[in-house]
Formats: structure tokens, sequence, C-alpha cells
């Protein structure tokens, strides 16, 4: 752990002593530091809520200002063991039931690895550590949401309460925090897309499947736009693939049954079905033939590419035929717990802008290197230039990677050759890789400072050799073909998502679903509002025409609060001189200018893709 997530570790064992002070029968689960803080699940009967935070807080001050230490014990499983069955952990004492939660995790902890307990003040926990010296070095903090969570994240085991706070070594940092988290509520994507109108969720269609608007879908279509014109630069071939596939397909690649815990139960031929239940087939049955490849089956397809394989494959390639670059805006199923969805950037039905390279091992770091430029070029385009890289590499002495020691060596050195030429700090994180190859994954800093992981590129010996791919080398032998993963945006949704927020809305004008808007001061000039509208539709702008009844004052404060990129004001004068009043977003007012010169402004700003 760092400083902080031990600091905010040892926030939660407070937070855990807090509550039993006010509640003494709370049970308590996992409580581990996190991106944004830390949590700690409880099993209460007293149903928490922000109302309950200030008691609970007043509760965790003081026993910061008792600056309790933390003191580590090593002990045996049997004497963690009886503590628990005594109801001594996660607790201020011995109580009358056991720790059961507590218990739970004891019985998976491996044979012959440490168990030790901390305690600080009255309270002990099974933990692992490590802590700050005492409760005093907790400078700040505030506890900050609840929410329900399944232990261990499964739907068929208990449903607790999970408690989130953040903590910081001085006040000044909460406050600092406290400032971000204002910013990030007024530029939240799910606010500002209902607002904007750029994305509506509707129950009767379910949750997480994103219903893009005509507003949404025109900053869709134009990232889509932006992101082909590259593609076609490199040459790529763009392909179209269906959203179902035979589960034989997602068998071979592997993504069925080991990851089915998050991808849509399998659909199954309704012949098949009546055959199955005149057999007295159960549910249970049905899910067990399944999974073994004894029944048959489609998948909503949880990866485009076991597809872009089959397309590869559906014809001879020689080496001079490769590379071989497949591109799609392909849509994707994975099972998200509900609790997890999260407005565009946690959902169930995504459209990658996914790619898939087949290469020749010679060819493998010049397509990598391909891949990291197309990254580049996209946070470029949007101005994102704080990001970092991580470099996910094989764990030493694992056993969980398919492939080659030799070809492993020659892909991580690709990989590290790539990102030493990206000018930015990249960090080599063992274990991180794929069990099928390394990657190279980008995490953004946004401009109210959090982090998201978007493009990645990844290198593949692993779905060639299961799809048995091959292609005819210079010596007219068959020789396997390495593949390459990668996603510039990763997914249109989460990547929109970011992009509200990033923006706070306030689209550039390339992007802008509607980049002027035509305000007539009086319906005396409504003919010449339509005819300015006219000349900047035939010049390819999306351009609206308020032509409602309100005052000038209230056309534009209107046009400003769904951020219109520019108002053309158009009375009398302009009517007469040919001329039209500019009011820029950035700007404010900017005075009279002829229609043609307007229009030319506004054209290149779109055509340059000006931020």
């Amino acid at each position: 752990m760092t400083e902080l997530e031990t600091l905010r570790h040892s926030c939660a064992h407070v937070l855990a002593e807090a509550i039993l002070r006010l509640w003494p029968e709370a049970q308590f689960a996992a409580g581990p530091p996190v991106e944004q803080g830390f949590y700690y699940d409880v099993d209460l009967p007293h149903r928490i809520s922000p109302e309950d935070f200030a008691k609970i807080e007043a509760e965790m001050q003081k026993i910061i200002a008792a600056d309790q230490p933390f003191e580590r014990n090593v002990v045996s499983r049997a004497a963690a063991m009886e503590l628990g069955r005594a109801g001594q952990l996660a607790a201020l004492g011995e109580r009358g039931v056991p720790s059961r939660y507590k218990l739970d995790i004891l019985e998976n902890i491996a044979e012959g690895e440490e168990i030790s307990l901390y305690r600080n003040g009255a309270f002990t926990d099974l933990c692992a550590g490590p802590h700050v010296a005492s409760t005093g070095q907790i400078g700040a903090f505030a506890l900050t949401a609840v929410a329900s969570a399944y232990y261990k994240g499964d739907e068929s085991n208990p449903q607790l309460q999970r408690i989130y706070g953040i903590a910081f070594a001085a006040p000044e940092e909460l406050a600092k925090w406290r400032e971000m988290m204002e910013e990030a509520r007024k530029r939240d994507h799910r606010k500002l897309g209902k607002e904007l109108q750029l994305f509506h969720v509707d129950e009767a269609v379910g949750a997480g499947l994103i219903l893009w608007t005509p507003k949404g879908a025109v900053v869709r279509q134009e990232l889509q736009n932006f992101i082909s014109e590259e593609l076609r630069r490199q040459g790529y071939e763009q392909v179209f693939t269906p959203h179902i596939g035979r589960l034989e397909l997602f068998r071979t690649s592997g993504h069925y049954p080991y990851y089915a815990d998050s991808q849509y139960p399998p659909l199954v031929e309704r012949e098949t079905l009546h055959r199955l239940a005149e057999e007295g087939c159960t549910c249970a049955d049905l899910a067990h033939r399944l999974e073994k490849g004894e029944a048959e089956g489609y998948l909503l397809k949880p990866m485009n590419c076991p597809m872009h394989i089959k397309i590869f494959a559906s014809q001879p390639r020689s080496y001079r035929d490769l590379p071989v670059r497949l591109a799609e805006f392909g849509t994707v199923y994975r099972w998200e717990q509900s609790g997890e969805l999260n407005g565009m950037t946690r959902v169930r039905g995504f459209t990658q802008d996914d790619a898939h390279l087949f290469v020749t091992e010679d060819q493998m770091g010049a397509e990598i290197q391909g891949c990291l430029d197309l990254v580049k070029k996209v946070f470029r385009a949007f101005d994102m230039q704080d990001y970092r890289v991580r470099l996910g590499l094989r764990e030493p002495g694992s056993d969980k990677y398919v492939g080659q020691a030799e070809d492993w060596d020659r892909a991580e050195e690709a990989c590290r050759q790539a990102a030493r030429t990206l000018g930015v700090p990249y960090s080599e994180e063992p274990g991180e890789a794929a069990f099928y190859g390394p990657k190279i994954d980008f995490v953004v800093r946004d401009v109210i400072g959090r982090e998201w992981q978007l493009g990645t590129v990844q290198v593949d010996f692993q779905l060639p050799e299961r799809f048995d791919l091959h292609y005819t080398g210079a010596d007219n032998k068959p020789h396997r073909p390495v593949m390459i993963h990668r996603a510039p945006f990763g997914s249109m949704e989460r990547f929109v998502g970011l992009l509200i927020e990033h923006f706070a809305g306030a689209f550039p004008v390339w992007l802008a679903p509607e980049q002027a808007r035509v305000l007539p001061v009086s319906e005396k000039v409504a003919d010449y509002a339509q005819e300015v509208a006219a000349e900047l539709r035939k010049a390819g702008v999306r351009v609206g025409v308020d032509t409602s009844q309100d005052k000038l004052g209230a056309k534009i404060r209107l046009a400003q609060v769904e951020k219109v990129p520019y108002m053309i004001v158009v009375g009398g004068k302009e009517a007469e001189s040919r001329q039209v009043s500019v009011r820029s977003r950035k700007a404010g007012d900017e005075g009279a200018h002829p229609i043609e010169s307007f229009v030319e402004r506004i054209k290149t700003e779109i055509s340059e893709r000006v931020l």
C-alpha cells in the first residue's frame, strides 16, 4: 500500500470502532482502501443513512483525538478461530454471537499464510495491514456515501451496507478534495446528460442500456468519423459482425464458460428447449450441459475478437498480406451487477472502437507503435495531455500464462520499446499482463484531477493458437500470426461520459450537437433568420433557430444554458446590411460580421477540430 492508502485503511478501522460504539451488534466483512478513499461493509439491522454520518463522525473524531496506537499481533489459525467464534474479531470485546464474516474470511486464508490481528483501543480486527502508527495521524476525514453490496459480490450472499469515506493527512487536503467533489458534481455526466438531452436510460428498456438521443448521437457519430479518418490513413479495413454468436465460438475463444458470471445467459433454440423439457431436463441440468458443451446455444457477444478472427481465417493468407488490420464499432454485452452501473461509464451494452491486427513477429513492434500513436492522436485532439502509461507484464514464476517464454520475452520488449517512445512516465507492473500476452494501458487525469483508464493495446499469442490461425510464410510453410487488440476510446459510452465531464457539457464546436443558433430579435426578421440558418446548413453547420416569442435576453440565456457555441443575433440593422451579430460561448459579444466571413470562420473551426 501507499502511505495514503495505509492512512485510509487505518481510517476504515476507526469507522468500524465508531459504528460499534453506536451499534454494538454490527458485524463487519471487509474494509479496504479504494481509489476514492475507503469503505467498510457492515451487517446491521439499523439502516445507516447520511443522516447518521454526523454522529458516526463525532465518534470517529474522539477515537482520533485519543491517538490510539495500532498494535499488530501474529496469531495461529486456531487462536484466530477461537476469537472469531467468541465474536471478538471486528469487535470491542467478547459478545454472544460469532464474528461470522471474519470467520469466513479466515477459512479462506491459505494454509501457511501468516495471520495477523490489529488492535487500536478496544477494537480488534483480523487484518493483514499495514496501518499508521496511531489514530492521531489521521489528519482529516469525512464519510461520503452509503450503498448496498452483496457479501463477496455474490447475489446469493447476504446484502450488506457499504459505508464509504475519505481521509487525508492534513485538513487542507480534505478541503481541496471537497472543492474537487463540488466541481465533479457540477460536471456529473448523468446530470448534464439529462439536462442537455444527450442520452437516456429507461427501466422499460433495461438498466445499463443506453438510449442515444439525437443530440448524443451527433457526438457519437462525430467521434466515429474522427477515428475512422485516422484508421483509413493507417490502412485499417472496416468490418461489421453480428451481436450474437454460437456458444461454440466463445468456448473456443475461452470467453465461455470461464467468464460466464460477467455475461448474459446463453440463448437456447426453441426446438432444443422443447426437446430437453420433454426429457425432464431441469434448469440446473441445462446450465450444466451448456457449460460442458453438451447443449448448444447462442451468446450475446462479450467480445468482438472471435468474430474478427473468423474473418481473418475466412481466406488463405500469405505473409505478403500481413499486417491485416480489421476495425469495427462493435457492440458487446456484459452483465454488470446493478449496484455497479453508473450512467454511461459502467453499462451492460457498449460499443467499442475495436480493432484487431494480425501480424508477423517481425511486424509486431512497428504495429504496437502505430497503435500507440493512434491513442496519442486521440488524447491530443481532446487536450488530454496529463496521462501515464502502465505496462502489464508477466508475474515471475506464475504458471497462469500461455505461450512460449521466448515469445513473451519478445512481446514484452516490443511493448517496452514502444512505451519509451511516448515521452511520458510509464510503470512496469509485473502480474498485470493478460493471460495471453503483455498489455499497455493509458490512464488519463481529467481537468479536476480524477484518473480514467482509457486506451489499451494488448498482444495476444493465445487466440491465434486456440483458433489454429496461420499464414503462409516466405518459406512456403504455415506460420502462426501474432494478434494485437487495441481500442483508443475504450468504449463510446464511457468515452462520451468522460468527455461530458471533461468539457462540462460545453463541447468544442466540431463536437457540439448544435453548433450555432440564430436568434431573431422579432418576427419582423424571421425570414432573414431562416435565410442565415439556410446559409449555415448549406456549409454543413448544425444550426437551429429560436422562433419563440421570448425577449432576446431570454433567448441568449437559454442558448448559454444549453451550451451552444455560437449565438447569431439578427435584427433589422443586420438584415439591412446582410450581416450577423456574433455572440460566442467563450468571448461573449463579438460584434457584427458579414455572414460570409462567419460561415468561413465556423467551417474552419469544424474542419480543423479546434478546441
